[in-house]
């Protein structure tokens, strides 16, 4: 199981027991698009390689 924790400037993230932070540079990098208009099932997928996406994806910036 992923857990993320969203913040103003990354998201820190347990990935099958492994602790470490995506920071907003790269998270916009990787998408293309504001940080704050990507969606949590988008940083799940740059983790996972096939991710089980569950429910509406919903903005970072509506989630903080």
């Amino acid at each position: 199981m992923t857990t993320l924790a969203f913040e103003d400037d990354g998201v820190d993230v347990v990935y099958e027991g492994t602790e470490f932070r995506l920071s907003k540079d790269l998270i916009e990098g990787a998408t293309g698009k504001s940080y704050f208009d990507v969606t949590d099932h988008e940083v799940l997928q740059i983790v996972e390689e096939n991710p089980e996406l569950a429910g509406e994806p919903r903005r970072i910036g509506d989630i903080i």
